[in-house]
Protein backbone atom coordinates (compact mmCIF):
# COMPACT_ATOMS: atom_id res chain seq x y z
CA UNK A 1 0.00 0.00 0.00
CA UNK A 2 2.69 2.33 1.25
CA UNK A 3 1.76 6.12 1.89
CA UNK A 4 -2.40 6.00 1.13
CA UNK A 5 -1.96 10.05 0.05
CA UNK A 6 0.55 9.39 -2.29
CA UNK A 7 0.39 7.52 -5.65
CA UNK A 8 0.79 4.10 -4.26
CA UNK A 9 -2.37 2.61 -3.95
CA UNK A 10 -2.63 3.69 -7.44
CA UNK A 11 0.34 2.26 -8.84
CA UNK A 12 -0.41 -1.52 -6.91
CA UNK A 13 -3.76 -1.48 -8.75
CA UNK A 14 -2.39 -0.29 -11.51
CA UNK A 15 0.06 -2.94 -11.84
CA UNK A 16 -1.84 -5.87 -10.42
CA UNK A 17 -4.78 -4.85 -13.32
CA UNK A 18 -2.16 -4.52 -15.88
CA UNK A 19 -0.12 -7.98 -14.82
CA UNK A 20 -4.12 -9.33 -14.74
CA UNK A 21 -3.37 -10.49 -11.11
CA UNK A 22 -0.34 -12.98 -11.25
CA UNK A 23 3.29 -12.85 -13.17
CA UNK A 24 4.83 -15.93 -13.94
CA UNK A 25 3.71 -18.68 -11.76
CA UNK A 26 2.63 -16.42 -8.85
CA UNK A 27 -0.70 -14.92 -8.33
CA UNK A 28 -0.55 -11.27 -6.94
CA UNK A 29 -2.31 -10.06 -2.99
CA UNK A 30 -2.89 -6.65 -2.56
CA UNK A 31 -1.43 -5.67 1.03
CA UNK A 32 -3.58 -2.38 3.05
CA UNK A 33 -6.19 -0.75 4.03
CA UNK A 34 -10.10 -3.05 2.55
CA UNK A 35 -11.53 0.91 1.27
CA UNK A 36 -8.60 1.76 -1.05
CA UNK A 37 -8.25 -1.90 -2.46
CA UNK A 38 -12.21 -2.47 -2.92
CA UNK A 39 -12.47 -3.69 -6.32
CA UNK A 40 -10.29 -6.62 -5.91
CA UNK A 41 -11.21 -7.96 -2.52
CA UNK A 42 -10.71 -11.44 -3.53
CA UNK A 43 -6.90 -10.57 -3.46
CA UNK A 44 -6.95 -8.37 -0.33
CA UNK A 45 -4.82 -8.84 2.74
CA UNK A 46 -6.22 -6.16 4.82
CA UNK A 47 -5.04 -4.08 7.57
CA UNK A 48 -6.18 -4.20 10.78
CA UNK A 49 -6.10 -0.66 11.21
CA UNK A 50 -7.55 2.00 8.87
CA UNK A 51 -6.99 4.61 6.99
CA UNK A 52 -7.95 8.39 5.94
CA UNK A 53 -6.33 8.47 2.04
CA UNK A 54 -6.87 12.08 1.02
CA UNK A 55 -4.45 12.84 -1.92
CA UNK A 56 -1.60 15.05 -1.12
CA UNK A 57 -2.72 15.03 2.46
CA UNK A 58 -0.62 12.52 4.79
CA UNK A 59 -1.03 11.87 8.38
CA UNK A 60 0.06 10.65 11.15
CA UNK A 61 -2.87 8.93 11.97
CA UNK A 62 -2.11 6.27 8.97
CA UNK A 63 1.24 5.79 10.17
CA UNK A 64 -0.38 2.22 12.02
CA UNK A 65 -1.80 0.52 8.48
CA UNK A 66 1.22 1.59 7.19
CA UNK A 67 3.85 -0.11 8.64
CA UNK A 68 1.51 -3.20 9.85
CA UNK A 69 1.26 -3.55 5.78
CA UNK A 70 5.11 -4.07 5.69
CA UNK A 71 5.31 -6.54 8.45
CA UNK A 72 2.00 -8.39 7.76
CA UNK A 73 4.13 -8.74 3.88
CA UNK A 74 7.40 -9.53 5.66
CA UNK A 75 5.19 -12.03 7.75
CA UNK A 76 3.99 -13.97 4.78
CA UNK A 77 7.16 -14.24 3.06
CA UNK A 78 8.66 -15.26 6.08
CA UNK A 79 5.96 -18.16 6.60
CA UNK A 80 6.10 -18.89 2.79
CA UNK A 81 3.15 -18.06 2.18
CA UNK A 82 4.08 -15.48 -0.51
CA UNK A 83 7.32 -15.61 -2.60
CA UNK A 84 8.34 -12.16 -2.46
CA UNK A 85 7.12 -8.59 -1.18
CA UNK A 86 6.41 -5.38 -3.45
CA UNK A 87 6.23 -2.07 -1.67
CA UNK A 88 4.78 1.30 -2.29
CA UNK A 89 6.50 4.46 -1.48
CA UNK A 90 6.20 6.22 2.01
CA UNK A 91 6.46 9.34 3.54
CA UNK A 92 8.99 9.13 6.07
CA UNK A 93 8.08 12.82 7.93
CA UNK A 94 4.53 11.34 8.67
CA UNK A 95 5.92 7.67 9.99
CA UNK A 96 8.60 9.75 11.93
CA UNK A 97 6.33 12.66 13.21
CA UNK A 98 3.90 8.82 14.65
CA UNK A 99 7.41 7.56 16.25
CA UNK A 100 8.30 5.24 13.47
CA UNK A 101 12.04 4.77 14.38
CA UNK A 102 13.47 4.10 11.65
CA UNK A 103 15.06 6.13 8.48
CA UNK A 104 12.78 4.33 6.11
CA UNK A 105 12.04 0.95 4.27
CA UNK A 106 15.31 -0.44 4.08
CA UNK A 107 16.19 0.05 7.97
CA UNK A 108 12.88 -1.18 9.24
CA UNK A 109 12.65 -4.01 6.95
CA UNK A 110 16.40 -5.22 8.26
CA UNK A 111 14.88 -5.13 11.53
CA UNK A 112 11.80 -7.23 11.18
CA UNK A 113 13.69 -10.00 9.24
CA UNK A 114 16.68 -10.02 11.92
CA UNK A 115 19.12 -8.94 8.86
CA UNK A 116 22.78 -7.97 10.40
CA UNK A 117 22.85 -5.70 7.17
CA UNK A 118 20.63 -4.51 4.52
CA UNK A 119 21.29 -2.95 1.43
CA UNK A 120 19.69 -1.05 -0.88
CA UNK A 121 20.37 -1.50 -4.64
CA UNK A 122 18.82 0.20 -7.53
CA UNK A 123 18.08 -1.67 -10.81
CA UNK A 124 17.34 -1.64 -14.65
CA UNK A 125 18.68 -2.63 -17.57
CA UNK A 126 21.27 0.16 -18.04
CA UNK A 127 22.58 0.05 -14.36
CA UNK A 128 22.37 -1.30 -10.99
CA UNK A 129 23.86 0.63 -8.32
CA UNK A 130 23.86 0.75 -4.10
CA UNK A 131 25.29 3.47 -1.71
CA UNK A 132 26.80 3.21 0.98
CA UNK A 133 25.68 5.14 2.94
CA UNK A 134 21.59 6.18 2.17
CA UNK A 135 19.32 8.24 4.17
CA UNK A 136 21.21 10.74 6.65
CA UNK A 137 22.69 14.42 6.11
CA UNK A 138 25.74 14.57 3.82
CA UNK A 139 27.74 15.86 6.48
CA UNK A 140 27.81 12.53 8.41
CA UNK A 141 28.93 10.44 4.79
CA UNK A 142 32.44 10.70 5.67
CA UNK A 143 32.99 9.04 8.90
CA UNK A 144 30.56 6.50 7.81
CA UNK A 145 32.84 5.49 5.62
CA UNK A 146 34.62 2.85 6.46
CA UNK A 147 36.92 -0.28 4.83
CA UNK A 148 34.97 -2.63 6.89
CA UNK A 149 31.22 -1.28 6.22
CA UNK A 150 32.54 -1.11 2.19
CA UNK A 151 33.42 -4.57 2.53
CA UNK A 152 30.18 -6.18 4.14
CA UNK A 153 28.38 -4.59 1.47
CA UNK A 154 30.23 -5.10 -2.04
CA UNK A 155 30.34 -8.44 -0.23
CA UNK A 156 26.29 -8.45 0.08
CA UNK A 157 26.54 -6.96 -3.25
CA UNK A 158 28.76 -9.79 -5.21
CA UNK A 159 26.65 -12.58 -3.72
CA UNK A 160 23.72 -10.89 -5.03
CA UNK A 161 24.67 -10.83 -8.27
CA UNK A 162 25.22 -14.09 -8.27
CA UNK A 163 22.51 -15.45 -6.55
CA UNK A 164 19.44 -12.97 -7.60
CA UNK A 165 20.92 -11.33 -10.70
CA UNK A 166 22.63 -14.81 -12.19
CA UNK A 167 25.82 -13.69 -13.20
CA UNK A 168 28.14 -16.38 -12.66
CA UNK A 169 31.28 -14.09 -12.56
CA UNK A 170 30.01 -10.08 -11.21
CA UNK A 171 32.11 -7.43 -11.64
CA UNK A 172 31.66 -4.18 -9.17
CA UNK A 173 33.54 -0.67 -9.63
CA UNK A 174 33.43 1.23 -6.38
CA UNK A 175 33.75 5.10 -6.42
CA UNK A 176 35.88 7.52 -4.52
CA UNK A 177 34.37 9.32 -2.14
CA UNK A 178 35.79 12.75 -3.19
CA UNK A 179 36.08 14.40 -6.67
CA UNK A 180 38.42 12.74 -8.95
CA UNK A 181 38.79 10.04 -6.52
CA UNK A 182 40.89 11.98 -4.23
CA UNK A 183 43.28 13.08 -7.03
CA UNK A 184 46.02 10.98 -5.42
CA UNK A 185 45.38 12.70 -1.88
CA UNK A 186 44.89 16.07 -2.97
CA UNK A 187 41.39 16.65 -2.80
CA UNK A 188 40.89 14.00 0.25
CA UNK A 189 42.40 10.91 1.76
CA UNK A 190 39.57 8.83 1.95
CA UNK A 191 40.05 7.11 -1.40
CA UNK A 192 43.81 6.59 -0.29
CA UNK A 193 43.38 5.39 3.10
CA UNK A 194 39.64 3.70 3.81
CA UNK A 195 38.71 2.84 0.02
CA UNK A 196 41.52 1.36 -1.95
CA UNK A 197 42.48 -0.76 1.19
CA UNK A 198 38.77 -2.57 1.05
CA UNK A 199 39.19 -2.81 -2.67
CA UNK A 200 42.38 -4.79 -1.89
CA UNK A 201 41.24 -7.43 0.09
CA UNK A 202 38.37 -7.86 -1.77
CA UNK A 203 40.26 -8.53 -4.58
CA UNK A 204 42.62 -10.89 -2.39
CA UNK A 205 39.93 -12.81 -2.20
CA UNK A 206 39.02 -13.20 -5.84
CA UNK A 207 36.48 -10.89 -6.33
CA UNK A 208 36.44 -8.59 -9.25
CA UNK A 209 36.44 -5.53 -8.05
CA UNK A 210 37.96 -2.14 -8.92
CA UNK A 211 38.55 1.43 -7.94
CA UNK A 212 38.18 4.29 -6.63
CA UNK A 213 36.79 5.56 -9.37
CA UNK A 214 36.01 9.12 -10.01
CA UNK A 215 32.28 9.24 -10.14
CA UNK A 216 32.30 11.82 -12.69
CA UNK A 217 33.17 9.53 -15.71
CA UNK A 218 32.07 6.65 -13.91
CA UNK A 219 28.44 6.39 -15.51
CA UNK A 220 28.64 6.91 -19.42
CA UNK A 221 27.69 4.41 -21.83
CA UNK A 222 31.09 3.05 -22.26
CA UNK A 223 31.85 2.86 -18.92
CA UNK A 224 28.66 0.59 -18.06
CA UNK A 225 30.09 -2.27 -20.09
CA UNK A 226 32.85 -2.50 -17.58
CA UNK A 227 31.08 -3.71 -14.80
CA UNK A 228 27.73 -5.37 -13.08
CA UNK A 229 27.26 -2.79 -10.59
CA UNK A 230 28.73 0.35 -8.84
CA UNK A 231 28.89 0.49 -4.99
CA UNK A 232 28.86 4.41 -4.59
CA UNK A 233 29.64 6.19 -1.16
CA UNK A 234 26.31 8.23 -0.51
CA UNK A 235 22.83 8.62 -1.74
CA UNK A 236 22.64 11.09 -4.28
CA UNK A 237 26.21 9.92 -5.92
CA UNK A 238 24.25 6.83 -7.12
CA UNK A 239 20.55 7.63 -7.41
CA UNK A 240 21.03 10.50 -9.62
CA UNK A 241 22.61 8.49 -12.36
CA UNK A 242 20.05 5.63 -12.30
CA UNK A 243 17.39 8.34 -11.95
CA UNK A 244 18.02 9.95 -14.72
CA UNK A 245 18.89 6.95 -16.91
CA UNK A 246 15.85 4.37 -15.51
CA UNK A 247 13.55 6.62 -13.88
CA UNK A 248 10.58 5.04 -15.27
CA UNK A 249 12.11 1.65 -14.97
CA UNK A 250 14.59 1.61 -12.10
CA UNK A 251 14.01 -0.69 -9.40
CA UNK A 252 14.58 -0.58 -5.64
CA UNK A 253 15.45 -4.05 -4.62
CA UNK A 254 17.03 -4.59 -1.19
CA UNK A 255 20.00 -7.26 -0.53
CA UNK A 256 20.97 -9.00 2.63
CA UNK A 257 17.57 -9.95 3.47
CA UNK A 258 16.21 -13.66 3.98
CA UNK A 259 13.56 -12.49 1.89
CA UNK A 260 12.75 -11.26 -1.34
CA UNK A 261 11.79 -7.37 -1.27
CA UNK A 262 11.26 -4.93 -4.01
CA UNK A 263 10.13 -1.48 -4.70
CA UNK A 264 9.54 1.47 -7.13
CA UNK A 265 12.19 3.92 -7.92
CA UNK A 266 9.84 6.97 -7.42
CA UNK A 267 8.18 8.58 -4.70
CA UNK A 268 5.04 9.05 -3.21
CA UNK A 269 4.45 11.79 -5.66
CA UNK A 270 2.06 13.72 -3.63
CA UNK A 271 1.88 16.61 -6.22
CA UNK A 272 -0.03 13.90 -8.95
CA UNK A 273 -1.57 11.82 -6.28
CA UNK A 274 -5.42 11.14 -6.75
CA UNK A 275 -4.95 12.91 -10.29
CA UNK A 276 -4.68 9.59 -12.68
CA UNK A 277 -1.81 10.69 -13.38
CA UNK A 278 0.35 8.31 -11.92
CA UNK A 279 2.53 5.66 -13.77
CA UNK A 280 3.06 2.26 -12.86
CA UNK A 281 5.87 1.37 -14.82
CA UNK A 282 8.11 1.12 -12.04
CA UNK A 283 5.87 -0.83 -10.17
CA UNK A 284 5.51 -3.04 -12.64
CA UNK A 285 9.02 -3.30 -13.06
CA UNK A 286 9.48 -4.14 -9.45
CA UNK A 287 7.20 -6.70 -9.45
CA UNK A 288 8.18 -8.24 -12.20
CA UNK A 289 12.32 -7.95 -10.70
CA UNK A 290 10.92 -9.66 -7.48
CA UNK A 291 9.14 -12.48 -9.62
CA UNK A 292 11.94 -12.94 -11.42
CA UNK A 293 14.82 -13.08 -8.57
CA UNK A 294 12.39 -14.99 -6.25
CA UNK A 295 11.98 -17.81 -9.64
CA UNK A 296 16.26 -17.75 -9.52
CA UNK A 297 16.13 -18.47 -5.29
CA UNK A 298 13.85 -21.10 -5.73
CA UNK A 299 15.49 -23.13 -8.75
CA UNK A 300 18.96 -22.24 -6.84
CA UNK A 301 17.40 -23.84 -3.33
CA UNK A 302 16.50 -27.05 -5.82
Amino acid sequence: MGEPAGIGPEVALAAFEALGGRIGNHPLRLVGDAALFARHKDALIATGAGVTAVPAKPAAANAAAITQAIEIAVKACRNGQAAAMVTAPIHKAVLAAAGFGFPGHTEFLAALTGAKRAVMMLASDKLRVVPLTIHMPLARVPSLVTTASIMETATIMLEALARDFGIANPRLAVAGLNPHAGEDGVLGSEEEKIIAPAIAALKAKGHDVRGPLSADTLFHEEARKGYDAVLTMYHDQGLIPIKTLSFWDGVNVTLGLPIVRTSPDHGTAFDIAGTGKADARSMIAAITMAADIADRRAHSAR
